[in-house]
Parts: C-alpha cells; sequence; structure tokens
C-alpha cells in the first residue's frame, strides 16, 4: 500500500519518495486512515515501526487542507515526546515530510536556552514537539497558547509516566479548553496508562501491530551468565572475538557509564558516552560520532537513549538489567527496527535473575542463555532452581510503574510556578 493510496497531497508524497518511504507499514496501515477521520487513537506499538510519519502525516495534510493565520504564541498541533532526544528526532521527520509545504514546525526541550525557544514560539506554529517539564515552563511565562489547539499527541507515553510525567501531563490538559484530536501511541501498557487513556481519549480507535509488551520478531535475544565484576571484560571480548562494529550499551548509573567508556578505551576500544550530565550539543557529538562510525561503542543511560533514532543498529547490550522489566522492551527496541536483523544481548549477574524472569515473563518467550568458557559465575545453580519452581520466587512482583505521588507533584508545581513568578517580576523592575 502506497501512501499516494492515502490521499495525500502530491508534495507530501514527493517529500516521502526523497525521505526513501516507499510502502505504509502496519501501524501506518492501521492508524492513518483513522486519523484522517478524525478519530482518537489508541495505539500500541514498538519503537521503529513508523509511527512517528503515522500520527503526524494526517495532521499535516488537515492543516494544509485547513490553511490559517498563524497568530503570536499559538498552537495548532502538539507532540509531547519524554525525552530531548525524541523530541529533537520527531520534530527532524515533521521537517522532512513538510520540506515541500508551507508549515512551521518546532521543537522545545530542555538542556537549551528558554529565549531562543521563546522567539520560535512567538512566531505562532502549526506544529510544536516538546518535553512536558519544558512545555509548562513556557506555559507559566505566556510564551505559548493552547487556546486553539486542534491536535495533540502522547508518543512513548508509557515512557512519560514511568518518568513522573504524570502530573505534568494533567496540569497541560487542564489548560487546554478545545476538544482536540488526540492519539495516544506507546509500546508497552499498565493500569496506569489505562488509566490515563480513559481520561484523555473519547471514544478512541484501538491499534495493535503487535502483541501488548512484546518485542520485535526482528531482534535476535540472548543472555550471558556472569558475576558483575566480570562484565566489563566479557564486553570487550565479545566485541573483539566477535568483531561487532557498532553496539549501544546500556547501563542503569552515570558512574558506570564512566567508568566503562574508561575501561574500553584501555582496552583500544573507542567509546562515547551519552547520560544526563553531559550537555545537549556534547551528546548530539557522541551520536554523530557512533552513527558515523567513528566510535565503536556508545554507552548510554536509559533516560537520555531514549528516542534515540540509529539506523542499521545492529547491536544492543544490558550491561546492567533494567530495573523495570519494560525498560527491556524499550531499549532493545533500538535495534530491529524497519524491519531489520537486530540482536539484543543482556548480561545477567546473581542479583539479576529476578529481573530476567520478570523480562521473559512480560514478553512471553524464554531467552536463549550461552555461556561463555572462563566467564561462569559462581554459586548460580541453587539460585535458577528457586527462580523457576518455587511460586514465592516465579510469582514475586518487581517494581511496576506507580503513579506519582500527588501531593509530591503538586508541591514541585508550586515550587516551579513560585521561581517563574519571581522571574517575571524581576523582569518587570528591569
Amino acid at each position: 500500500m502506497s501512501f499516494a493510496s492515502q490521499s495525500f497531497s502530491p508534495e507530501i508524497v514527493r517529500a516521502l519518495t526523497e525521505c526513501g518511504y516507499e510502502k505504509l507499514t502496519p501501524i501506518q496501515q492501521q492508524a492513518i486512515p483513522h486519523a484522517r477521520r478524525g478519530h482518537d487513537i489508541l495505539a500500541n506499538a514498538q519503537t521503529g515501526t513508523g509511527k512517528t510519519a503515522a500520527f503526524s502525516l494526517p495532521i499535516i495534510q488537515q492543516i494544509c487542507d485547513n490553511p490559517k493565520q498563524r497568530s503570536r504564541f499559538n498552537v495548532r498541533a502538539l507532540i509531547l515526546a519524554p525525552t530531548r532526544e525524541l523530541a529533537a528526532q520527531i520534530a527532524k521527520n515533521i521537517e522532512d515530510y513538510t520540506k515541500f509545504v508551507s508549515i512551521n514546525v518546532a521543537a522545545i526541550y530542555g538542556g537549551t536556552k528558554m529565549a531562543s525557544q521563546e522567539k520560535k514560539l512567538e512566531q505562532g506554529l502549526d506544529i510544536l514537539v516538546a518535553t512536558p517539564g519544558r512545555l509548562l515552563e513556557h506555559m507559566e511565562l505566556n510564551n505559548v497558547s493552547l487556546a486553539n489547539l486542534e491536535f495533540l499527541v502522547f508518543d512513548e507515553a508509557d515512557r512519560m509516566l514511568d518518568m513522573g510525567f504524570i502530573s505534568d501531563i494533567r496540569m497541560i490538559m487542564n489548560d487546554i479548553r478545545t476538544q482536540p484530536q488526540t492519539m495516544l501511541f506507546s509500546a508497552t501498557f499498565s493500569s496506569q496508562m489505562n488509566k490515563l487513556s480513559n481520561e484523555i481519549l473519547r471514544k478512541p480507535k484501538r491499534i495493535s501491530v503487535s502483541p501488548e509488551n512484546a518485542t520485535a520478531e526482528t531482534v535476535a535475544h540472548v543472555v550471558y551468565p556472569v558475576d558483575d565484576d566480570r562484565k566489563r571484560e566479557l564486553l570487550s571480548e565479545l566485541i573483539g572475538k566477535k568483531n561487532w562494529q557498532q553496539v549501544l550499551v546500556f547501563v542503569n548509573y552515570k558512574e558506570t557509564a564512566n567508568e566503562l567508556v574508561k575501561e574500553l578505551k584501555l582496552d583500544g576500544i573507542k567509546a562515547v558516552l551519552c547520560h544526563g550530565d553531559k550537555a545537549q550539543s556534547a551528546r548530539r557529538r557522541a551520536l554523530d560520532e557512533f552513527k558515523e562510525g567513528k566510535a565503536r561503542v556508545m554507552v548510554a543511560t536509559e533516560v537520555a537513549a531514549r528516542g534515540l533514532d540509529i539506523q542499521g543498529l545492529p547491536h544492543v547490550v544490558n550491561y546492567d538489567m533494567p530495573f523495570l522489566a519494560e525498560d527491556y522492551v524499550h531499549r532493545i527496541g533500538r535495534t530491529g527496527r524497519a524491519g531489520q536483523q537486530g540482536h539484543a544481548v543482556s548480561f545477567v549477574s546473581r542479583d539479576e535473575e529476578l529481573t530476567l524472569v520478570q523480562v521473559e515473563k512480560l514478553i512471553r518467550q524464554r531467552i536463549r542463555r550461552i555461556q561463555l568458557a572462563g566467564y561462569e559465575p559462581a554459586n548460580r545453580d541453587a539460585l535458577l532452581h528457586k527462580m523457576h519452581t518455587k511460586s514465592a520466587f516465579k510469582d514475586r512482583r518487581g517494581r511496576t510503574n506507580n503513579p506519582t505521588d500527588q501531593s509530591d507533584a503538586e508541591r514541585r508545581a508550586r515550587l516551579r510556578r513560585a521561581v517563574l513568578n519571581k522571574s517575571k517580576i524581576t523582569k518587570l523592575k528591569k
């Protein structure tokens, strides 16, 4: 099925052709017709399935079909994303799709100056891509108006909830007076996600291109049992022996990332960092080096790597198992994208066995184990037997996506407003 068959304008089809898009992906085939008819959408889709085009192309076409004069600080379409990397990627994709039509788009997120973003907002925007926290800051300063909002999208909504943005989302929703067409895209679903969708969607069309919380069929999963203190050696050995040329490595802590990059460089393996302590410009440079093949490995924390789009990435390594089983799905979603084959490799220490059991239960498959000679962990068999036979271990629940405590969220919101009000007063005095 071609994009021309969906009645997109020749200008949009031309832009998509230049992007290398030929046929609609399954999520696009299901979502685009409903979106074109103005329905709200609740979609379950993994990263790399083409969901950005699925939600943005119908919006772009409707804005082209109903042109309106832009007014100061006004926004017609708002797309919310959990991280700056994902927001920047979405905005870049939309810029590519709108190359031959008169639509303006901008992305606002933390790590860049408010003043430069305010200039973009002041012109009025057809499409705004934003992280919730930075959007609220601009709303408090009256730099953006949602009074005439027509379209609202939540991308990777599950991750926004994991990161504690639920109170921010509700504050944003409280400022919307219209009834925009709303689309919610998520790779995983939880009770909290279902509650949010019931609050913000009106008779949505439910779309799923894969079983909930599943992983792409193009990804091969393997586990290497290994003690914590041998993980770095194992990583270097696998990269060297298997000649891996492009490897995205996930760790749980910034300190681990810093130390691992140093150790890899001592082994002669060029590695770059991507975590929250790095400036946005430094993270962008690291990503460019990794994409261009100047660095063989990129070591990243969960939040920093969210939304990274690395074409043809062959290997993702869970150096540390994630705290949440759902995050396993997100991490390995960086590989096996757009129908290409990918490999998800996890290092599992004795203390991480429970997490592995929860991951296997979530994705509904047993992950193949490979025991590499010389890296056998100590005292493992008894624990494994318990994990898979004792109900107390099998049925034990790990960390879940608990709703953010409302009182804490309100305190944070009050503090933010106080800081911003103080800033306004200072400006007026000047």
